[in-house]
């Protein structure tokens, strides 16, 4: 680090003794940057691949109003999501406001009253517990009459096969795949595990439907749930997939009877993919795709920097120091709610956006106590940029997540550690 920049991170409130540490850190993980510059290479050229072989052109930034007919642009970029993720066809709309919107859409199309959803993988994500009816909520999953099963992890975080297997009934009609940890201390599940899952149950039974919760590891591995039986990959494009520049939006991608339910629920019988102008935003959802395999590797250098950071201050960590990674997700626990809301307000302070405000625990929608969340974020709540949030419940564990840029990621981790210093909550020596 030359002395101007050393000096920079002075000027940041950023001790000489954190940014030494942080240097230390950073010299052992040369090797892993280079491997994951190496899968964001070939997932650049497969986005790259697919803009070409759909023939986007600058008439494709063009965006439409009122009903959005015709919408080429619209079209075009769903076909080539269609490619990158290797499916059948692809929903692709800002009309889709996040994540949860999503999956409940893609829930609510594709089963019918007396159908039975299956969860192989333990408590969904805390905002599904409502779209199930697990917490009641108005339209849910089961006022429509339809009854939702769970099988938890094993102890190891490993698929309970047996259990599994005793679970899947002649009403079981759609099976949801978590991948990434959501508010929990499991581990993160690679793409081959989720695929061996999803062989284990289409071996059971052949026609159901295997949806995968996609969310945060898109373009993390350079093969996608739907390239080993995922009969839909579902996800938000303010996390990966919209690189920092898609102001809204989410994507179904999957078999064509699956995405053609969803876009019927989406707009209207008998309409589908026909409607939903695109608003002045395709240009957007075109260039975020396009830098979203880069982006994507730099929030992941920050993922395993703040990893190796913590665990080497005696923090449980998970993914830890040195295992592979399958989100951009990085969880540390910290036993206390001071230590979740001091290392949040050090991830504010880092922000471009908002900096001088300081993030506290809130009764957020969707969730069964406080949560805390830090965002100076262009677009409002994307997690793709830098930021960190958890609920204010034990075990008291902050989620740590997205950078655009490394040297962003790196200051976050840098502030977060300082303000957890600074309040007193740690020591370094």
């Amino acid at each position: 680090m030359n002395e101007n920049t050393y000096k920079s991170y002075s000027n940041f409130g950023i001790s000489d003794k954190v940014i030494n540490f942080g240097n230390e850190i950073l010299d052992t993980l040369k090797e892993r940057f280079n491997n994951i510059d190496d899968i964001a290479e070939y997932n650049q050229l497969k986005v790259i691949n697919a803009m070409q072989e759909c023939k986007v052109s600058e008439a494709c930034l063009l965006g439409t109003t009122g009903y959005g007919y015709n919408d080429f642009g619209r079209d075009t970029l769903e076909s080539v999501y269609a490619k990158v993720f290797h499916t059948e066809d692809a929903l692709v709309r800002p009309q889709i406001t996040c994540g949860t919107h999503a999956l409940a859409l893609a829930l609510l199309s594709n089963l019918r009253p007396g159908d039975e959803l299956l969860s192989p993988a333990g408590k969904p994500y805390d905002t599904l517990e409502e779209v199930i009816g697990i917490r009641p909520s108005k339209g849910s999953l089961k006022e429509y009459g339809i009854s939702y099963r769970q099988v938890d992890l094993l102890d190891d975080g490993g698929f309970d096969y047996d259990s599994i297997r005793n679970a899947v009934n002649e009403k079981t009609k759609l099976v949801t795949i978590q991948r990434s940890k959501g508010y929990q201390t499991r581990p993160t599940f690679s793409v081959d595990s989720i695929g061996e899952l999803i062989t284990f149950i289409k071996k059971i039974k052949p026609d159901v439907i295997c949806m995968v919760d996609n969310c945060y590891g898109e373009f993390v591995e350079m093969i996608e749930p739907s390239d080993v039986g995922a009969d839909m990959v579902v996800g938000s494009l303010i996390k990966n997939p919209g690189g920092g520049l898609a102001p809204i939006g989410g994507y179904i991608a999957g078999k064509k009877e699956c995405v053609e339910n969803a876009a019927y629920r989406l707009t209207s019988p008998g309409l589908g993919k026909e409607v939903g102008a695109s608003l002045g935003v395709t240009a957007s959802f075109y260039q975020g795709l396009f830098l979203a395999p880069t982006v994507t590797a730099n929030a992941l250098k920050g993922a395993i920097f703040a990893a190796n950071i913590y665990e080497k201050l005696g923090f449980p960590v998970i993914p830890n120091a040195t295992e592979e990674r399958h989100d951009i997700i990085q969880a540390v626990t910290f036993g206390k709610p001071e230590g979740v809301i001091a290392f949040c307000k050090g991830i504010q302070a880092a922000a471009s956006v908002d900096s001088h405000v300081s993030p506290e625990p809130w009764a957020m929608p969707g969730y069964d106590s406080q949560v805390i969340m830090a965002a100076g974020a262009f677009v409002s709540g994307s997690s793709i940029e830098l930021s960190a949030d958890g609920p204010i419940k034990p075990p008291y564990a902050v989620y740590f997540q997205g950078g655009l840029t490394w040297p962003h990621a790196k200051l976050g981790i840098l502030k977060s550690l300082q303000s957890l210093i600074d309040c007193g909550f740690i020591k370094i020596w």
